[in-house]
Parts: structure tokens; sequence; C-alpha cells
């Protein structure tokens, strides 16, 4: 047996259509086009800003950005077409959103960073504001530093049991009136105010123990109470996009229905549920309201224990040098420095949280290589 090979006929006259690589390179502009529209762009719009005396880094971002679409556009639709033409405007549309929504975190940090390197040493982090006056160029943010780790590792460890275990019966054992009634208050839990939850935690401290009764405790437990309600959300969220057919495979096996939770199902989904404890986290630890009335906002020396006395926390310090800034003399521009210094502490310990979060998510999410 003899076998035939057909090519199809390139001739002007063949019956099949005529393929070749420079065809399917035809109408398309160079792949360096566009970076280079937008850098010409950006030096046309910013000399013209310049020669009319009117350059402004948001007028100069909005221009460019303007014109480069009009012109990515018009040059895409001559050259390539209209559906291409379509494709690169919403491709530019897309950038030029994510660039707007990214401007004010980085306006953000940057000003912080600034502002706040101009005190932020060794010294600055390692000593308190005991017996500080407001006019000395001294003192430190550390008594700071650590009611902020203490308040928020107790808050921590209030909620993220209470909010996992809500989670799982929701997703895992929840049915009729009780699960409504669990997530309707979950969601009304979510939208309340952050003073509303300090002065509920006023009102059952002076409840239990007299009025003018603050303490790193109750700080801890005003925290919780916003705490709770998103860690039950994201944790239920990331439980249900476990696919159902891991936990038949285990149940097939025999194995029990609260282990196949503990072996299966959280180790599944310990990525996403560690990612929404650390936002509830960085949702509390700035946290101003609710730790002025309940941990107090006088306490300058160093206070570990969360039973006993004021503990003062790094958004309380915050507002407490802001209020100073209006102070004649030295003291406001002291007051200024110590305020932008905490605020990048804050940042820090908040980027530091995340880092090890997703250290051990990585650590303890299932191996899925052999």
């Amino acid at each position: 047996m003899t076998t035939t090979t057909t090519t199809p006929s390139t001739g002007s006259s063949g019956d099949g259509p005529r393929l070749s690589s420079s065809s399917l390179l035809t109408g398309s502009l160079p792949r360096s086009f566009a970076p280079l529209l937008l850098a010409g762009t950006a030096v046309v719009v910013g000399g013209a800003l310049f020669a009319l005396g009117l350059f402004h880094l948001v007028s100069f971002a909005v221009l460019t950005a303007g014109v480069y679409l009009i012109a990515i556009t018009v040059a895409s639709r001559a050259v390539e077409g209209g559906r291409k033409a379509k494709d690169r405007l919403v491709t530019g549309v897309v950038y030029c959103c994510f660039g707007l929504a990214m401007a004010p975190l980085i306006s953000l940090l940057w000003t912080v960073l600034v502002n706040g390197l101009k005190r932020f040493d060794g010294y600055f982090l390692t000593v308190s504001m005991n017996g500080v006056i407001p006019s000395m160029d001294a003192g430190g943010v550390y008594h700071a530093i650590v009611g902020t780790l203490v308040i928020t590792g107790v808050a921590a460890l209030i909620s993220i049991p209470i909010g996992l275990l809500a989670a799982i019966y929701l997703v895992e054992y929840g049915k009729g009136r009780l699960k409504q009634a669990i997530t309707f208050f979950v969601d009304v839990m979510t939208g309340i105010p952050s003073i509303v939850a300090g002065l509920f935690v006023v009102a059952l401290w002076i409840m239990i123990f007299g009025p003018g009764n603050t303490s790193g405790l109750a700080g801890a437990i005003s925290l919780s109470v916003l705490m709770i309600p998103v860690v039950v959300r994201s944790s239920e969220e990331m439980l249900r996009l476990v696919p159902n057919e891991l936990r038949e495979a285990s149940y097939a096996l025999g194995v029990p229905k609260w282990l196949t939770i503990v072996k299966v199902v959280l180790p599944t989904a310990i990525a996403g549920i560690t990612t929404g404890i650390m936002l509830a986290l960085a949702r509390v630890i700035g946290e101003t309201a609710p730790l002025i009335l309940t941990a107090g906002i006088a306490s300058t020396r160093i206070n570990a224990n969360p039973f006993e006395g004021q503990m003062m926390s790094l958004p309380v310090f915050i507002y407490q040098q802001v209020r100073a800034m209006g102070s004649s003399g030295d003291a406001g521009i002291y007051a200024e420095e110590r305020a932008w210094a905490a605020a990048l502490t804050l940042i820090l310990i908040v980027m530091l949280l995340f880092f090890a979060a997703r250290l051990i998510s990585r650590l303890f999410a299932p191996k899925l290589g052999r």
C-alpha cells in the first residue's frame, strides 16, 4: 500500500486558501509599538504642560492616558481593523483603571515613608514615652508596639476559633432556622461601626467591674467583636470552594465527617482561610475609637499584661500625637514626627503579619507533588 501526501494549492486559481507565515503577520502593529507610543505621548504631553506652565502630576497622568487611548485606537483601527482596535481600547482602559486604583495606595505609602523616616530608627523603636514631656526631642513607640501586639494577639485568640468553628458549622452542618439566624447576625455584625463595638464593651465592663476600669483585655474584646464576622465570612467562602468530590472520596473510604473536615477540607482551604484571617487582623489592628474607650489613652509606660491597667496601642498613639501637633514651638514639630514614624511602624507590622501568614499557609497547605 502506498500513501500520498497532498499539499494545499498556493496558485492563484487553487481550490484551497493560501496560507503562509507572512500573511498571518500582515496587518498587525509591532509588539513594541504600544510602549513606544505611550512613552512618546508622555513626552509630548509633559512638554506641552511645561511650556504652558500648567504641569501637575494628576493632570499629566490623565492627559497622557487620554491621548494614548485615542492614539492607539486610531492607529490600530487603521492597521489592524475595528475589532482589534476595540480590544486595544478596552485593554488600555483596564490598565488605566488599575493605575487609578493603585495611585492612592502608592501615594499613601510614599507619603508615610518620606515623613516617617525622619524619626524612624532603633531608638524610636526601643524606648517608651514614660517621663517624656511634649517639648522634649525624645521618646519612642516601644510601649505602643507591645500594646498593639498584645491586644491584637488576644483578639485573634478570641476571634479565630469562634469564627472558624462558626464557618465550619454553616458550611458542613448548618440547616434550618439556626443557620439562617447565624447568617443574619453575622451580616449585621459586619456593618457595625467600630465606636459601637467600643461602647458595647464599655457598657459590659461597667456592669462587671464598675466605671473607669480600662485594660488591654477590654480593648481586645472590642476588636474581637469587629473581627469575628470577617473571619466567619471569609472562612465560609473558602470552605465552600473545596470540591465536594474530595469530601465524598473521604467518606467512601470510611472516614468520619469530623475527621474529613480536619484532614481534607481545612488543609485544602488553609491558604484562603489564612488570607481571610489576615484581612480581619488588618481590619482591626488600625482601629482607634474602640481602644480609646476600652484600653485607655493616657498610658506612657510599657505594659504587657492585658488584665491590668491601661495599655497604649499604635493607633491611639498616633491619635495622641496628632492632637499634640497643634502645640506651639518644638512640641508640635516633635509630635508630628512621632506620629508619622508610628504610622510607618504600624504599616511595617501589618506587612510582616501578611508575610508570616503567607509562610504559614505555604507550610501547611497540602502538597500536590509526588
